[in-house]
């Protein structure tokens, strides 16, 4: 028998490409600055809210449908044995004990593509569940729980440019003043110049799930004990605000050069965030006069590359024809910038 739900919610968070400076928004960096952008498609998750009435302790069930996953969980009591980022997410904002919910989650990119998409979902469950109670939370608050979900529940190192991204949406040039405090500003890019990136921006999944945790650990490690690739952190603050700069004034082409210096600080860091994947792609960029390319996230095996292409619709697509041909799984995604970050609508 098929129930009538009292309250539908659905929300959407942006995922994040190309983020300049990533690496500084980190506790061990001290000060942080980051660009980045927001695209589409986004994760988006819909909550279907029915009357708690057997009183049901497990009263949340949840549906990852990338996965083909579903199980129940008390919202108060996670045990994070099952996709924990879901969990930790649930049990960030209380649950009105009347409530039994039916949740689900979609993210239609490749799973761990290094697109920030751990920290989207967790924005957009925080805003759905939030939306469940008469208090309102504000974007910074929400941004806050998402990133708590991280460094709190689940014990991992997080940057907080993510979970930024993922909420305001657009161009977004985050400050790090103290670690997690920050300040953001939304780039607005006259139309011309938007549409310019739309067409001559391209997304590489490089054929696996982002998988890097030993190599993050030991950059990590050295450069909290200021060892010498500290300087690269240094540079990418400094190429996180030339990288805005370019874009304001509209010049793609120095925008490109900086996501190259940026990925080649990657590379100084450790030369495995720089994977032999991502390299065979940069080579047919080059070939093609692609104006810029950098690895997304902190780098490592899998994940993706953004690349900055030619002004040439010949080059681009005999660029992006090639780099399908690559086999192993590599292939460009679908993408579009989005101006939107976090959306709520309810039902």
């Amino acid at each position: 028998m098929t129930r009538t739900p009292s309250r539908i919610i659905r929300a959407t968070a942006a995922l994040r490409i190309n983020d300049i400076g990533g690496w500084t928004d980190t506790w061990f960096s001290g000060e942080g600055k980051v660009l980045n952008l927001a695209i589409s498609p986004p994760v988006e998750v819909e909550i279907r809210a029915f009357p708690n009435k057997r009183n049901r302790k497990k009263r949340v069930l949840v549906k990852a449908l990338d996965y083909g996953d579903s199980f129940w969980m008390n919202p108060e009591e996670p045990d994070y044995i099952i996709h924990p980022y879901l969990q930790g997410a649930i049990n960030s904002i209380r649950i009105p004990k009347g409530y039994e919910l039916d949740v689900s989650v979609s993210a239609r990119v490749p799973a761990s593509s290094s697109v920030g998409t751990s920290a989207s979902v967790c924005v957009a469950l925080i805003g759905a569940i939030a939306a469940l109670s008469p208090q309102t939370r504000s974007t910074d608050e929400i941004v806050s729980l998402a990133h708590r979900v991280e460094i709190e529940k689940l014990e991992l190192q997080s940057g907080i440019q993510d979970q930024i991204c993922a909420a305001y949406g657009g161009v977004c040039f985050i400050h790090m003043l103290t670690y997690p405090e920050a300040e953001v500003t939304r780039l607005f890019l006259p139309m011309r110049l938007k549409d310019e990136l739309n067409q001559r921006l391209s997304l590489v999944f490089l054929g696996k799930a982002h998988r890097s945790s030993d190599i993050h650990e030991d950059v990590i490690s050295t450069l909290e004990k200021g060892g010498p690739q500290f300087k690269e952190i240094i540079k990418m603050r400094d190429l996180a605000e030339k990288a805005r700069d370019y874009l304001n004034k509209g010049d793609l082409n120095g925008y490109g050069k900086i996501m190259v210096q940026n990925n080649e600080c990657q590379r100084a860091l450790h030369p495995g965030l720089v994977s032999e994947e991502a390299d065979s792609v940069i080579e047919i960029a080059k070939k093609y006069n692609a104006a810029g390319w950098k690895v997304n996230g902190a780098g490592g095996k899998g994940g993706s590359l953004t690349i900055l292409g030619s002004r040439t619709i010949h080059d681009r697509e005999a660029m992006l024809r090639e780099i399908d041909a690559l086999g192993k799984g590599i292939q460009s995604l679908r993408f579009s910038l989005s101006p939107s970050g976090l959306t709520v609508t309810s039902e």
